[in-house]
């Protein structure tokens, strides 16, 4: 008997720095796998606790409901993720693996971003064991939503060996070239497909969707989101 052939998943897609809940709800129907509600105050997409728990609520059940955090505590993290309905946490700092550790076994979804200008670097994927990566530049004022494209094939090691999501400077312009240059399980967009920032532009969330289609791209790698 021959050998099934290995179940291929379609590469997924996350619109991160949502500010209304028609929008987010917009980005879920267009097919986003997953939506992010920013809780990091120096950042122009910060929400309050009610407009997340709003974001949150407007999506359907199968989309991934992912808060952003920045070197908080534990204890902030999980009163967001209770009172808001977040099924994911990304940490977008310079975070312990214990933390990533601890999240783990309140049985969500846990990213640990990876930076290839800042730190932690991409080199530093061993330290930790979080659900997935999110590979980033790193490079600017702040932690994330710097709209820096960058030589996204420095992921393509982590790529190969943990599932990653990419992000950082991805528009539906580039979506292609980037998914080619490393292969990633999943792709990250928030300021590539806004009219200003947190105000998303569904048409280039559209345009984005259809690219990463278009790609045809799929990997081995269960699903994230």
């Amino acid at each position: 008997m021959k050998p099934s052939p290995p179940i291929l998943f379609k590469l997924q897609v996350k619109i991160c720095g949502l500010t209304s809940a028609e929008t987010a709800a917009a980005c879920a129907d267009l097919g986003a796998d997953a939506v992010g509600c920013v809780f990091f105050p120096k950042s122009p997409r910060h929400l309050s606790e009610p407009r997340a728990a709003e974001i949150c609520r407007a999506l359907p059940p199968a989309v991934k409901k992912v808060g952003v955090f920045v070197n908080e505590s534990f204890s902030k993290i999980m009163r967001k993720v209770e009172r808001c309905g977040l099924t994911a946490v990304q940490l977008h700092g310079r975070e312990l693996p214990e933390l990533v550790h601890d999240l783990l076994k309140e049985n969500i979804t846990v990213i640990k971003a990876l930076f290839s200008a800042g730190s932690p670097s991409l080199s530093d994927a061993s330290t930790y064991r979080p659900s997935a990566f999110l590979a980033e530049c790193g490079a600017g004022v702040l932690p994330g939503g710097n709209a820096r494209a960058w030589d996204w094939q420095q992921a393509r090691n982590i790529c190969n060996t943990y599932p990653v999501i990419l992000a950082g400077g991805l528009t539906p312009e580039n979506v292609s070239q980037a998914i080619a240059a490393c292969r990633p399980a999943a792709v990250d967009v928030s300021s590539g497909v806004e009219k200003t920032p947190g105000v998303k532009d569904l048409a280039k969330v559209k345009a984005f969707l259809d690219a990463v289609s278009r790609s045809g791209f799929k990997r081995k790698t269960e699903k994230i989101f």
